[in-house]
């Protein structure tokens, strides 16, 4: 398998960036590493700050970053009519794939090991659907993560 890990995240309390893990394979410890001490993980995702280069700018218009206020990849979407985006986990040689909503409160990530270079072609095999057997697995294998900022 390409992809080794998965998580999803949904939007629940007013911060409009903030989304929770509600499900995951609980085993890329990039984004294990992050969660709070009630075990809790969510992510920020939002445009990019205005400290950002100018470069980075030109490439990209959204970013993932942990609870930490630490930045995990900018997120590259080359057509925006599909609802796919692809990354690199800073500091690794990890890609990510990401699958959104049409209003991005739901945000899947895919990781692949080791496959940073392979990134836009990991982007073509989702957007053809050459990924779909392993996603489904993924999914399935995934534990639904509890979430009590809901109630917020």
């Amino acid at each position: 398998m390409i992809l080794t890990d998965y998580y999803k995240f949904d939007k629940f309390v007013s911060d409009k960036d903030r989304m929770d893990c509600t499900a995951s394979t609980q085993n890329y410890n990039e984004f294990e590493a992050t969660r709070n001490k009630k075990g809790q993980l969510f992510i920020y995702f939002c445009n990019i700050p205005s400290g950002f280069s100018t470069d980075a700018k030109r490439k990209t218009d959204k970013i993932l970053t942990s609870s930490k206020g630490k930045n995990i990849s900018s997120v590259f979407t080359p057509d925006v009519t599909l609802p796919f985006a692809y990354g690199d986990v800073k500091n690794t040689t990890d890609a990510i794939l990401i699958i959104r909503n049409k209003d991005y409160s739901t945000l899947e990530i895919f990781i692949a090991r080791g496959q940073k270079n392979n990134r836009i072609n990991l982007w073509q095999m989702l957007s053809s659907e050459d990924l779909e057997d392993e996603i489904l697995t993924l999914r399935a294998t995934a534990v639904t993560e509890s979430v009590t900022s809901k109630n917020k």
